[in-house]
């Protein structure tokens, strides 16, 4: 997965964890898609001071998600659902038991993992 598309799932998942000040910095990186020059100049602090800040951000969204895992729980559930959609869009080509018996199938995982 592309590094800015999973640090905004991170960000999403596990952001308000962070200070209000790492929430700020990290927003305007990840979601503003601001430089750190630009960053640095409206923050009054150094370049070098947001990209550390922005490297422990990253660093500790990682280790919530490594502890916590709700970012992976929730891809699988959303590739199972697509995988549901596929089944029930193709259905009229399809034998219909074996179409419900797949279907069946991913909604017992998705309830396990919950």
């Amino acid at each position: 997965m592309e590094k800015k598309v999973m640090q905004t799932y991170l960000y999403d998942f596990y952001g308000e964890l962070l200070t209000e000040h790492q929430r700020n910095i990290y927003e305007q990186f990840v979601l503003d898609d601001l430089s750190l020059s630009e960053i640095a100049q409206e923050e009054g602090i150094s370049r070098q001071g947001v990209h550390d800040l922005v490297r422990r951000c990253d660093k500790t969204l990682e280790e919530y998600e490594g502890k916590l895992h709700l970012l992976s729980r929730f891809l699988k559930t959303k590739e199972q659902i697509m995988k549901i959609r596929t089944l029930t869009q193709n259905d009229q080509e399809q034998d219909h038991m074996q179409v419900m018996a797949e279907i069946a199938s991913i909604a017992n995982e998705i309830l396990e993992e919950l």
